[in-house]
């Protein structure tokens, strides 16, 4: 039986339940691993972002904590949610990661002429025990171009390996914990534990609820890849609720999951490159409006950082070190109020002190919104 809630969730009601789940109505007293689990896993496509989410994020964070939490192998960096890398528990890793296989092999395949004609369990197969240790994806393509001397395409085998054998990164001795030219290693030699081959899809989807909720099937979808979940969420109907958003479109979540009012006070943040607070949803316009969505994701897919007034995004930004200047560069999409442009400067101040702490001076610029 259906649990259904006449309750309709405005856009300013799905905003707040988004913010008081993924951690950004207030910092909040908790560790990494914790963090990085109640968000669902954080977006590491470069190296910053995970530290920049986290030092938005929690009370008092240090780079020292993140890089800790990685070199004690409590948290992992590795190709896991919509087949990109993605900073998440050791455990969470080793729970998703089988459910993710379907998605990775699409992904795979979706290469077209390069990888049609390959068979990547083989390939994976081959790397395997050479990947025990350490090694970069150069070390690997040679390794391969050896074992598989009829097959030209080394990269189209190197990404064999990346969709079929669960690889995590090994940290590095540098400031973010992560070298231009990673080193990976196996998961099960990294985490010294199993990587479940199955996994316990209604477990993932609780989790994706908690982080992000209330959703559709689609939108978790746009969050891990994975299709035909539709049926997996009614399959839980007795254990999940569901809402209605201002179109009436269904919105399934967690009971007791939070939705704070709509007038809660949301103060501004600094959200990273590719985070998933931009990018976990279908329908994105409970954190930004449609009309700016082209200012955000290029062509490319390549998503800007952004920051957040009262809870929405309203512009992007950058940073930039000259010398001994540390340069914050904000970008607004409409002017902004004068007391919202003091708290990003203050906001933006103490983020370039976490980013460049050797950097003498730090300065914030805003640039006039374009027309």
């Amino acid at each position: 039986m259906t649990n259904v809630d006449n309750k309709v969730m405005s856009r300013a009601d799905l905003n707040r339940a988004l913010l008081a789940r993924q951690m950004l109505l207030s910092r909040h007293a908790a560790g990494v691993v914790a963090a990085v689990e109640a968000t669902a896993g954080l977006q590491a496509q470069e190296p910053r972002p995970p530290f920049i989410g986290l030092w938005s994020r929690l009370l008092g964070f240090r780079r020292d904590d993140l890089l800790t939490a990685l070199r004690e192998r409590h948290v992992v960096r590795a190709t896991l949610l919509r087949g990109t890398q993605h900073l998440v528990s050791a455990a969470d890793y080793a729970a998703w990661r089988g459910l993710m296989q379907p998605m990775l092999t699409a992904a795979f395949f979706g290469l077209g002429d390069r990888t049609r004609h390959i068979d990547p369990l083989p390939i994976a197969a081959v790397a395997r025990p050479f990947m025990s240790l350490p090694r970069t994806f150069n070390d690997l393509r040679a390794h391969l171009a050896q074992a598989f001397p009829d097959e030209t395409d080394d990269r189209a085998m190197g990404h064999a390996v990346r969709c079929h054998l669960p690889l995590v990164t090994a940290p590095d001795g540098g400031p973010w914990g992560i070298a231009n030219d990673p080193l990976y290693v196996a998961a099960e030699e990294w985490l010294e534990r199993p990587v479940d081959l199955q996994g316990d899809l209604q477990g993932l989807v609780r989790r994706y609820l908690a982080a992000f909720g209330p959703a559709t099937p689609a939108d978790m979808q746009a969050w891990c890849g994975l299709k035909g979940l539709k049926p997996v969420l009614e399959s839980m109907a007795a254990e999940l609720v569901v809402l209605r958003d201002e179109k009436g479109k269904a919105l399934w979540d967690l009971p007791d999951a939070p939705r704070p009012p709509p007038e809660t006070p949301a103060p501004v943040r600094y959200v990273p490159a590719f985070d998933n607070l931009i990018l976990a949803h279908a329908d994105r316009t409970r954190i930004v409006d449609e009309a700016w969505r082209p200012r955000i994701v290029s062509k490319n897919l390549q998503v800007a950082a952004t920051f957040l007034v009262d809870g929405f995004v309203a512009g992007i930004w950058k940073t930039a070190r000259k010398a001994k200047l540390a340069t914050l560069t904000l970008e607004p999409f409409v002017p902004l109020a004068t007391v919202d442009e003091a708290a990003l400067r203050e906001e933006g101040e103490a983020l370039l002190r976490f980013l460049e702490p050797d950097a003498p001076a730090v300065e914030v610029k805003v640039v006039p919104p374009s027309s």
